[in-house]
């Protein structure tokens, strides 16, 4: 019987960041180590009021980034000002869990976030006091998987990677050992 698959990053947590982890912060039990619980990409389209296959190309490149179906997001109440009413489809997300979400945090901290125009590291403040922290992308173009010619329009994305962390001070440890360039 051939081994179960194991991603890279989930092997490099359970053989190296994990007993760093126990040292550093002290923990008296394995189980207290952060660890990541899922993430969520997702992609705003207000002109999607007017022209629907903007929702659907915003769907489309949800789906090639992250390798699981886009599910379109309805507005979750009116608002006037954006000609916006209750029920509308305004955007697309995707939940990843298990082996997709430790492919996807690989292939944005080595592949997506060098490409990024005059990188020079993510924010150390976006994180929400509860261990969880949110990336905001501006261009979905930094993907390879997106072809540049292909796309509607260059829009932006949100990434919250959502961890068992208690404080900011241990997810902020616990993602830079995976790679996560921080802004110095």
């Amino acid at each position: 019987m051939a081994a179960a698959y194991e991603p890279r990053l989930k092997k490099i947590y359970r053989e190296r960041i994990a007993p760093e982890l126990i040292k550093e912060f002290g923990y008296s039990s394995p189980m207290q180590t952060p660890k990541l619980e899922k993430i969520v990409v997702s992609m705003g389209v207000g002109e999607a009021l007017q022209n629907k296959k903007l929702l659907d190309a915003a769907i489309d490149d949800l789906t090639l980034i992250t390798g699981q179906k886009a599910v379109k997001t309805k507005a979750r109440k009116s608002i006037a000002n954006f000609k916006i009413r209750e029920g509308q489809e305004i955007g697309a997300k995707v939940t990843l869990r298990g082996a997709m979400m430790y492919e996807f945090l690989d292939r944005l901290v080595n592949v997506a976030l060098p490409r990024v125009k005059d990188f020079r590291g993510v924010s150390q403040n976006a994180f929400d006091g509860h261990g969880n922290y949110a990336l905001g992308i501006e261009e979905q173009i930094i993907f390879p998987e997106i072809d540049f010619d292909k796309i509607e329009r260059v829009a932006g994305l949100n990434i919250v990677i959502v961890t068992t962390a208690r404080t900011d001070a241990e997810a902020k440890a616990f993602l830079t050992r995976f790679g996560m360039p921080f802004r110095k």
